[in-house]
């Protein structure tokens, strides 16, 4: 895969492998069922891990995610690390608030010894108000600030409300952070900002993510802000297969 010189991605991944990808997490998102409220219908609390073959047992690698681009200020760990994480998000998902503050911190742990690198994708899938945050998260990057305010969003565990989404309450979070507001609101509606949220989107729309939180974890695909153990699991098994 190769970026533009504007900073959009532009696949190139042979047809067959996006349809089989797509179909992969399709079944995974698929298997969660009904939802009884309107968060469920777009996040998934209790999902079960994604299967790692396909219908008739050949293996899909989706490691074609992972950007490994040097000093991207979305990603933390070493960008050759054995293993990457991609985490597909939402700023008003209430399970990727649970996930980041109950199994991120665990997750450093990893990245702290070299094993892991974690890549984030801000999505909007709650619409316009989640679009802004991701955009604000991608300003706040511009002044090496994006996983202080990605935390800020997600304090205690918990996503802002609506009312906290606006263009002031950014700024005014980005104030608290020590970001330059007036930089932070220029590069928060800026043609730059738009075309990596598109950027983001088309990835995900190809992959037939649609909710979050996502994940692919060594190239295999997991789903829902599952419990700690899961994602433990995930990472060991493919630090194990990067090792041979």
């Amino acid at each position: 895969m190769f970026r533009s010189d504007r900073g959009p991605m532009v696949w190139l991944v042979p047809l067959a492998v996006i349809v089989l990808a797509t179909v992969l997490i399709g079944v995974v998102i698929a298997s969660q069922g009904p939802s009884d409220d309107s968060a469920d219908a777009h996040s998934q609390s209790e999902a079960g891990s994604g299967s790692d073959s396909g219908s008739e047992g050949e293996e899909i690698d989706l490691s074609f995610v992972e950007h490994r681009v040097e000093d991207d200020s979305r990603a933390v760990g070493d960008v050759d690390a054995p293993v990457t994480l991609v985490m597909f998000s939402d700023y008003q998902c209430p399970y990727c608030a649970t996930w980041n503050e109950e199994t991120l911190p665990t997750m450093m742990e990893y990245v702290d010894k070299g094993d892991l690198r974690i890549e984030m994708r801000d999505l909007a899938v709650f619409g316009e108000e989640s679009e802004r945050a991701a955009r604000a998260a991608y300003a706040a990057g511009l002044q090496d600030k994006y996983w202080e305010f990605h935390n800020a969003m997600f304090e205690g565990g918990e996503h802002p409300p609506k009312s906290e989404l606006d263009d002031d309450s950014l700024v005014s979070t980005a104030k608290e952070l020590g970001l330059d507001p007036t930089k932070f609101k220029g590069d928060l509606n800026s043609v730059n900002a738009h075309d990596e949220f598109e950027a983001n989107a088309q990835e995900s729309s190809s992959l037939g993510v649609a909710s979050t939180p996502t994940f692919v974890i060594g190239g295999k695909p997991l789903v829902g802000a599952q419990p700690t153990k899961e994602f433990v699991g995930a990472v060991d098994d493919a630090l194990a297969e990067a090792e041979g």
